[in-house]
């Protein structure tokens, strides 16, 4: 769809169904939102013009055409406003999406000012009064989420149930059917079968709350966003998610969103919710969420391959699966890794090499481009140069990581055959429980595998640094 019949079927939407709008001015896609478009409108009213936001579905398809779980727009805005009225801070929902608007699937609501970067909630100056009860209030925000009633709100019948079982193993299933053979993920899968909670509460699980995904004004949270993969079942999981390291933007030592302490977190929900906590159960959570990210990645890189939304940023997402992964080695398997040398790619005499080539378009991305366009396309630039660094990485250390691995699968599988059928084979014998979980040469071949690929994916992520600790 054109911007120009697209903006036209909005206006017409946005004035036929919102009593006080009299037409849209414009309407930006953001930067953010790699699972939905998120847009910046402005629209005309009596008194002037008014920011609104809109959320909706990839490419604009309707909601039997979308790939993949979850409870669709429409009824994320019913969360939304169920959420509200338990206490939890919410945007206002103006209007949702229907068939006859031609727009797909999506709805507007309240434009909120605040910080929503994750990296800026957990280090910027000016955050750091917030920070200091963060986590606290955090907490409290997840109970009254858990509180919202099923039954009163409409959401029971709208909303998939899963056990702890079922989420874990679902994520598992998904990533078998994606033509990959990732042995981490299947030991993490493994181990999360055997630890899965005895006891748990049913109650709506947001399933995505995290530093990122929630708004501040600079005193407060003012706003809980991306109820895209809400669920009933057990409340822990928002917990053990906040917690994950991917979500603390470098601040390992802050487990809590990169800003609070576990303790802080915990007693705000207990106080909330007149539950306690037990952290063993949280920590079941954490790693489960290490390891659903891990999978959730290689779904936007499997995406990017069917569509609709083929963007850079959705294979460059798909990389990040090496960083959850590091953080299901450091919680489950920590000891010593070895990183490999690499080459020297100066050396070659061709002219140019083939790093200057990948270099020449890096630096166009992030000198030129970038330096004229705003918006979405200079934060896809800076996206599609990060993404040329992970190649120019492999070409200094694949060749050398990947001939090691092969080395360490040939011993501890007992074979001599191609690099890529021994990760198939390690895979199946993680999955069929012939592989022990508890194999010391298993545990250090997958550290220094994992460490290996995430110094090509990403060396500056927090969890390699937390893997090489091990080994002094």
């Amino acid at each position: 769809m054109e911007p120009s019949e697209f903006e036209a079927l909005l206006g017409r939407a946005l004035t036929d169904n919102v009593s006080w709008c009299e037409g849209l001015v414009s309407a930006e896609r953001l930067s953010g939102g790699a699972s939905q478009e998120t847009y910046r409108l402005t629209v005309r009213t009596a008194d002037g013009e008014r920011p609104m936001a809109l959320r909706r579905a990839p490419g604009g398809v309707a909601r039997e055409e979308t790939i993949g779980p979850g409870p669709g727009l429409a009824t994320e805005a019913q969360l939304m406003q169920a959420a509200q009225q338990a206490g939890v801070p919410e945007p206002e929902v103006y209007y949702v999406l229907r068939a006859q608007d031609g727009l797909g699937d999506g709805f507007a609501m309240e434009w909120l000012d605040g910080e929503a970067l994750g990296a800026r909630i957990a280090r910027a100056p000016e955050f750091e009064a917030l920070r200091e009860n963060l986590a606290y209030e955090c907490g409290k925000i997840l109970a009254r989420i858990h509180s919202v009633d099923l039954d009163a709100s409409g959401l029971r019948d709208k909303l998939d149930t899963f056990s702890p079982f079922e989420l874990m193993n679902n994520s598992w299933l998904r990533y078998q059917a994606f033509p990959t053979p990732q042995p981490m993920i299947d030991y993490t899968a493994r181990w999360l079968q055997e630890n899965l909670p005895e006891h748990y509460d049913n109650a709506l699980v947001h399933n995505d709350f995290r530093n990122g995904n929630f708004m501040v004004d600079g005193e407060k949270v003012n706003a809980v966003l991306d109820w895209e993969v809400a669920h009933i079942g057990d409340p822990m999981r928002d917990l053990g998610w906040i917690c994950t390291n991917s979500w603390r933007f470098g601040r390992t030592e802050l487990p809590v969103g990169g800003f609070g302490e576990y303790a802080d977190l915990f007693r705000g929900y207990e106080e909330e919710s007149g539950k306690p906590v037990d952290p063993k159960h949280v920590h079941f959570w954490e790693v489960n969420g290490s390891f659903w990210w891990a999978v959730g990645c290689l779904g936007f890189a499997e995406h990017y391959r069917t569509g609709p939304d083929k963007t850079v940023e959705r294979p460059a997402v798909g990389r990040r699966t090496s960083e959850c992964q590091v953080d299901c080695v450091n919680m489950l398997i920590p000891g010593p890794v070895e990183l490999v040398e690499g080459m020297d790619v100066d050396a070659s005499s061709e002219m140019p090499r083939l790093n200057e080539l990948l270099i020449s378009v890096r630096d166009f991305l992030r000198d030129d481009v970038m330096s004229a366009t705003k918006g979405r396309t200079n934060f896809l630039a800076r996206v599609g140069g990060n993404s040329l660094d992970i190649v120019l990485r492999d070409l200094a250390l694949g060749e050398e990581a990947r001939a090691l691995e092969h080395k360490r699968l040939q011993k501890l599988l007992g074979s001599r055959a191609g690099l890529d059928e021994l990760r198939w084979q390690l895979v199946h014998a993680l999955r069929d429980g012939t592989m022990a979980l508890e194999n010391q040469e298993l545990q250090t071949h997958l550290r220094s595998t994992v460490a290996n690929q995430i110094a090509i994916d990403q060396p500056r992520y927090s969890g390699l640094k937390t893997a090489l600790a091990y080994s002094g």
